[in-house]
């Protein structure tokens, strides 16, 4: 439950110190959706991961003209799946990221950035 977490400006901008920023909430969201795109991407292909570790990172920058944006998200996944080759989770990878609906919501708007590799 969110009820406890302080959304604060000062952790956009300076120390987060234990509170959060809409962005990190929008970093988190989209790490999330793309965990379950991916999965559902690899599972349709008859493949399943071991692990999935995924990271998402934004970065917050000041408008020209005034106002801010997200500018950019950076996806990075590292997987551990059996059975399946590098340029195969590659493709996968990169298929969950235009299935994902958080990208989706996000794209034209904001560059997304993916990096994927399997583990080992």
């Amino acid at each position: 439950m969110f009820s406890d977490l302080a959304v604060t400006w000062a952790a956009r901008t300076e120390e987060s110190r234990g509170r959060t920023s809409p962005e990190e909430l929008l970093a988190a969201a989209h790490a999330a959706c793309y965990a379950m795109a991916l999965s559902h991407e690899l599972a349709q292909k008859g493949q399943f991961a071991d692990s999935l570790q995924i990271q998402a990172q934004c970065a917050f920058a000041e408008r020209l003209g005034g106002g801010f944006a997200v500018s950019t998200m950076e996806l990075a996944v590292v997987g551990t799946a059996p059975g399946l080759d590098r340029a195969s989770f590659q493709e996968a990878a990169r298929q969950a990221e235009r299935d994902c609906p958080i990208s989706n919501a996000i794209r034209g708007n904001v560059e997304i950035r993916l990096r994927a590799e399997l583990a080992g």
